[in-house]
């Protein structure tokens, strides 16, 4: 199972690589439309929360108390967020209604994905293998009997998730990276509470970065910074770029390892 997707749904065991073959097809007038999006469990990419906040127009922090719940991701111990359910007997995502997604062109990445899993956090075309997906394949949904045929790649470019993709890069590196970490390697707690503001607060990050002396230990050049003061992603960029140094000091787990023993 992966972190992003359903705990509840049956999964195919085969593995798809980029160049895998499928057929797959959602729309309304299909008899399960809306009901992959109920009693499920979604983990958020920061991207997803920048997408979703700008698109209902609401600070980072507002978005995150009305519409996430706080988690530690497995086997990391770092801080992320899944989208609430609404108090229904379905446990239904809260931007579905009965005729699709109110939030569709800004629908989480694990949304886009389906019906596809990720087996791996590294999930970049091109790299040294060729992926790991699977099919979650639960029992109500009719879409593979549809004729409408896929790769896995380009499903990926139909659904735009490459591009998420590639926002959450160098994140989702630094989250495979503290994966690897020996067990006894821990964060502290400021540690995981500036990783969470960097990875789901961007609001609160740009007041922490131009409201204190940051700036001062960490200079930009001007055009830089003026990108900062207005583009959340870049931001966000910069803001993972600054984590690396400060949860990892760029060194390996066994580093680490050997530093704590000293």
């Amino acid at each position: 199972m992966t972190d992003n997707q359903a705990t509840d749904a049956r999964i195919n065991p085969m593995q798809l690589g980029y160049h895998s073959r499928f057929k797959f097809k959602c729309h309304p007038g299909i008899s399960c439309f809306t009901q992959c999006c109920r009693g499920i469990n979604i983990i958020l990419t920061p991207y997803d929360v920048i997408r979703l906040k700008q698109r209902l127009d609401l600070p980072s922090d507002q978005f995150l108390a009305i519409y996430t719940e706080p988690h530690l991701l497995e086997k990391t111990d770092l801080p992320m967020v899944t989208l609430k359910h609404l108090d229904d007997e379905h446990d239904s995502c809260p931007f579905v209604r009965e005729d699709g997604c109110i939030v569709y062109e800004d629908r989480p990445t694990a949304c886009r994905y389906y019906p596809l899993g990720v087996a791996s956090l590294q999930h970049k075309e091109g790299a040294d293998d060729d992926g790991f997906f699977f099919f979650i394949n639960e029992p109500h949904c009719k879409g593979f009997e549809e004729d409408c045929d896929w790769t896995v790649a380009e499903w990926r470019k139909d659904q735009a998730v490459d591009e998420r993709d590639a926002v959450n890069a160098e994140w989702t590196d630094l989250v495979v990276r503290k994966r690897s970490f020996p067990p006894n390697i821990k964060l502290t707690e400021q540690a995981k509470q500036m990783f969470f503001m960097v990875s789901y607060n961007i609001d609160q990050f740009r007041e922490f970065v131009f409201g204190s002396t940051f700036l001062k230990r960490m200079p930009v050049d001007p055009e830089t910074e003026a990108q900062l003061k207005t583009d959340d992603v870049a931001l966000f960029k910069f803001g993972v770029n600054w984590l690396k140094g400060l949860l990892f000091k760029d060194r390996d787990p066994h580093e680490q390892a050997a530093a704590q023993k000293e």
